[in-house]
């Protein structure tokens, strides 16, 4: 008897140790959109902080090989310098539709919309008053935090009434990120999460000599305003060919039309397998910390962005600044451009569907 009760004291201390925590906090003022809030969830492996202005992860921490904590993702300890920040999108959740929309404009039944054009001649990131600059509606729940934002009809352009949600949840060393939303008339929707990474720590640096792997055997070419050109094209004989270990550096500046297109790494990579099936997507390793990270996602794509705009103008949290490719994004989505493209998957959603994805980021360390 007395064994039986070890082990089970033993058990349910190491079920407490594993348990991860949600606190919350005031994270300052928007004048027109009331007080902000920042929600902290932590694990043994992990601490995050996400604020409900614009659903964005501000801060995340994991391991190196030696055990210590260190932040991995870019972004401001104030809600004031993300207001002011209207380039980046630093670790928001970009909508309705992520990403870039031709000439802002798309046909649904018959019925031609016009979004704003932020990103000239294109629509990005959901226009100039984007999901990316409002203020969520934030609580605590079990292991994490989730956030909703109701969108009313004509918002940005975009018909329907659109109820959204996102759902952050950290269990040991992953980090679960769950979208879903509902409308009342047809729409389109495309939702990521634009966290910029730096496995080396955020402010150390670039991310030219991480080492990335895309589980992508085609992506999709852009013209010079990127967007798609339509045809998938093989990354077979390409810069753009990751199936196998590459670092990010290694071919950033190659003679190559698309990398030119794209000031570097700006490009949507097709996901190998079933969309709606959670898979592998992609792994970055960083040499010098050890870290790694692995992203599965439920979406047909992953949009690489090398951090190419970053300009050194931004200040980091370590007192420097920015530079060009200090972090780099892993956008699980849709494709670009995808409602005017009709042999890309759809991005529709219709009254009494639920549009739902999911992501994954795993933090693990090598020697």
């Amino acid at each position: 008897m007395k064994l039986l009760h070890a082990i089970l004291f033993l058990m349910t201390s190491a079920a407490v140790a594993q348990q991860t925590t949600v606190t919350h906090a005031p994270f300052g003022k928007l004048p027109q959109q009331g007080a902000v809030e920042i929600f902290t969830i932590t694990s043994p492996d992990i601490e995050m902080r996400v604020t409900t202005y614009g659903a964005r992860v501000v801060s995340l921490a994991t391991k190196d090989r030696g055990g210590k904590m260190g932040g991995v993702v870019l972004g401001y300890d104030d809600v004031d310098d993300y207001v002011k920040d209207t380039k980046t999108y630093f670790g928001s959740v970009p909508g309705r539709y992520a990403n870039r929309i031709a000439r802002g404009k798309f046909t649904l039944d018959g019925k031609t919309y016009q979004l704003p054009i932020n990103n000239p001649p294109n629509s990005l990131h959901g226009g100039t008053d984007g999901f990316a600059s409002r203020n969520w509606q934030g609580k605590a729940i079990v292991d994490g935090v989730e956030l909703t934002l109701t969108s009313p009809n004509g918002d940005q352009g975009y018909p329907g009434k659109l109820q959204a949600h996102v759902r952050y949840i950290v269990h040991g060393n992953v980090v679960r990120i769950e979208y879903g939303a509902t409308t009342d008339a047809p729409t389109i929707i495309n939702l990521t999460n634009h966290a910029y990474f730096n496995l080396a720590g955020d402010g150390h640096g670039t991310i030219l000599n991480q080492r990335l792997t895309l589980d992508a055997d085609k992506y999709t070419p852009i013209d010079p305003g990127s967007i798609p050109l339509g045809p998938l094209a093989p990354v077979e004989g390409t810069p753009f060919d990751f199936r196998t270990p590459h670092t990010v550096g290694s071919r950033i500046n190659a003679d190559n039309e698309q990398i030119k297109n794209g000031s570097g790494y700006d490009h949507n990579f097709v996901v190998r397998g079933k969309s709606g099936d959670l898979r592998p997507a992609a792994r970055v390793y960083d040499p010098t910390s050890g870290r790694v990270l692995r992203v599965d996602t439920t979406e047909p794509g992953v949009q690489f962005y090398s951090g190419n705009f970053l300009d050194g103008t931004l200040p980091s949290r370590n007192g420097g600044k920015y530079e060009k490719n200090a972090g780099l994004c892993l956008e699980t989505q849709h494709f670009p451009d995808s409602p005017n493209e009709p042999s890309y998957p759809n991005t529709e959603l219709k009254p009494g569907d639920m549009y739902r994805s999911i992501t994954t980021w795993t933090f693990t360390t090598e020697k």
